[in-house]
């Protein structure tokens, strides 16, 4: 095995799961996450000896999972398959495993750029400048998705919420 290739396995031994839990929370589907993290890894492979200078590789890598996510949502309808059964795997903390799904399946029905500045922001705790760099949009648009997607979220959880009589919280 080349250096080359020793470098990148241990870059993907160390940080594929994290890319793993991201791609789940911007597709809603641990299948799709795997084929996201997988083409992002390829990607990444390809590129690695650019990369692997690169002093902030996982913001880079970052990049080019939501590149492949929001390039895969462009696509017509007809090539995408939704899968809407049960998670296997719990990606994010909640007040008890009900709740983690609810709010998982809420979010897999925010837009895509929505979903993908919330999970920047709120699950990868990224300022709202370097989602913007990722995103390669301006602050000031970061900031407007941030609030669209929160609102959007507010009003697919609003029944469940008022069922259990709780509040939505930033």
């Amino acid at each position: 095995m080349s250096d080359r290739d020793a470098a990148f396995a241990a870059y993907f031994a160390a940080r594929s799961d994290a890319m793993r839990g991201t791609a789940y929370l911007l597709c809603g589907d641990w299948h799709r996450a795997e084929d996201l993290v997988q083409s992002t890894f390829t990607k990444l492979y390809l590129a690695w000896n650019r990369a692997s200078r690169h002093e902030v590789l996982d913001a880079y890598v970052r990049q080019i999972l939501l590149r492949t996510f929001l390039d895969e949502r462009r696509r017509g309808w007809w090539r995408r398959e939704r899968v809407d059964g049960e998670a296997t795997e719990q990606a994010m903390t909640a007040d008890s495993p009900e709740e983690r799904l609810v709010l998982l399946r809420a979010l897999t029905d925010v837009p895509p750029r929505q979903r993908a500045v919330l999970v920047l922001r709120y699950w990868e705790d990224l300022s709202v400048e370097e989602t913007a760099s990722l995103l390669q949009c301006s602050p000031g648009t970061v900031k407007s998705q941030a609030a669209r997607g929160l609102e959007t979220l507010r009003r697919l959880l609003a029944p469940t919420l008022a069922a259990t009589g709780r509040q939505f919280d930033e």
